[in-house]
């Protein structure tokens, strides 16, 4: 397939780029390298030394053979040559990464909110408009996020996107199926309701075919393309606002900083491999709906876990010490989750699960690169509401009685 991926350059979008070159696609990337500007205002970096994309795609094109061409365009803002690369390009399909995809960075400043949707609403609208005006027949496949849904089941699995209803009416019951009720935890998760509301409206009114896939929280870092050379290596994010909560545990390891387990640690989410994720990507484009046919909806995720016990099985693995520390978000103590993900199993997907997998990743990402962590940036300060607290351990905290351990060389060498 001809396939255009945005935000080509990002955590998802390079691998998942890299995966599909290497399955014999034609690959372009539409990027406008937002977030390497974020990193430069955060004052923060990848653990992993990130190449340029001009770098990347020598590299690629050395390791393999094929190409990654690259049009670097703000598709939230640059409309017209959205339009204009489509009508040239006439891809087979678009892979939709192009959004800020950070709860905590969304949640800083009314300013990161007001950016985050928009950039997010405005690049998804656009992305709609485009297909259409175009006249092609694309297929959009939009990475999504489980938060859509909420962290509550109300006893029950949460099903893939749809939810059987029963309503009263004149004639008696009537059923009925209809988007699952969303609660979203950010203004983040909110921008991917909206997305989601977009794409029903734009499959009903112009038979676009749309999937869009309800995403765990990403962990781990390599995949078999990114480890054909080191400078493929993918992004892998540590502090506060874009570290997940995995990746973090693995890095706070790593340097003997305390695993920060927000409030009690009970709640619970969703999770999938990094390499599942391209698999995934792979499989919902060879997977596509029907014309005029409801919008498709994945659970991409493999298995759920309390925030707890993640630290606890790294705590075991590493002999790292666990401290609960203020939860700077909004949010229930406690969680049930229960997910409905049997599609892409269905469809051959053979999960990396994370007692095959967190070992590795320990030795062959956190450890490889932790002088390069700056401890400054680990702890959780974005703040949900102004009655909320940063996630930073009692020893971190600048009334702590101590004095505050900033020396990096000396904790990585106690650690």
């Amino acid at each position: 397939m001809k396939i255009v991926v945005l935000g080509g350059d990002g955590f998802c979008g390079w691998p998942a780029s890299l995966h599909l070159s290497a399955l014999g696609n034609e690959v372009t990337i539409v990027d406008n390298f937002s977030r390497r500007r974020i990193d430069e205002e955060l004052g923060a970096g990848s653990l992993t030394p990130i190449r340029s994309n001009a770098e990347r795609r020598a590299a690629w094109a050395e390791a393999t053979g094929r190409h990654l061409d690259l049009v670097e365009l703000d598709v939230a803002t640059d409309y017209e040559r959205l339009l204009d690369l489509l009508v040239t390009l006439r891809p087979d399909a678009i892979v939709h990464f192009a959004e800020q995809r950070s709860a905590p960075y969304s949640m800083k400043s009314s300013r990161h909110k007001r950016y985050t949707v928009n950039n997010n609403v405005n690049a998804t609208d656009n992305v709609l408009c485009a297909i259409v005006e175009s006249g092609l027949d694309i297929h959009l496949v939009h990475l999504g996020t489980m938060g859509v849904y909420g962290y509550g089941t109300a006893g029950m699995k949460i099903p893939e996107g749809y939810l059987d209803v029963a309503v009263n009416g004149e004639a008696g019951e009537m059923h009925r199926e209809i988007l699952y009720p969303t609660s979203p935890g950010s203004i983040y998760h909110m921008t991917k309701v909206l997305d989601q509301d977009l794409f029903a409206y734009y499959a009903k009114n112009d038979a676009l075919r749309i999937t869009d896939l309800h995403q765990g929280i990403i962990w781990g870092t390599s995949t078999p393309e990114t480890q054909l050379d080191e400078r493929l290596v993918n992004r892998f994010d540590y502090d506060g606002d874009y570290g997940t909560v995995l990746n973090r545990f693995l890095v706070q390891a790593a340097v003997g900083y305390p695993l920060t387990v927000h409030g009690t640690g009970g709640q619970t989410r969703a999770f999938i491999h990094i390499q599942d994720m391209t698999r995934c990507i792979e499989l919902a484009l060879a997977n596509p709906p029907e014309r005029g046919v409801r919008v498709k909806i994945f659970n991409q995720m493999t298995e759920t876990h309390r925030v707890r016990d993640l630290a606890a099985m790294v705590a075991r693995l590493t002999g790292a010490v666990v401290e609960n520390v203020p939860d700077p978000r909004n949010e229930a103590d406690e969680n049930e989750l229960h997910v409905t993900a049997e599609a892409f199993l269905d469809l051959g997907l053979h999960p990396t699960t994370l007692s095959q997998g967190l070992l590795g990743e320990i030795n062959q990402t956190a450890a490889k690169y932790r002088d390069r962590v700056d401890f400054a940036h680990i702890p959780a300060r974005s703040l949900w509401t102004k009655d909320r607290q940063p996630g930073i351990p009692a020893a971190y905290r600048e009334d702590s009685p101590g004095g505050l351990p900033t020396d990096p060389v000396t904790a990585i060498d106690a650690g």
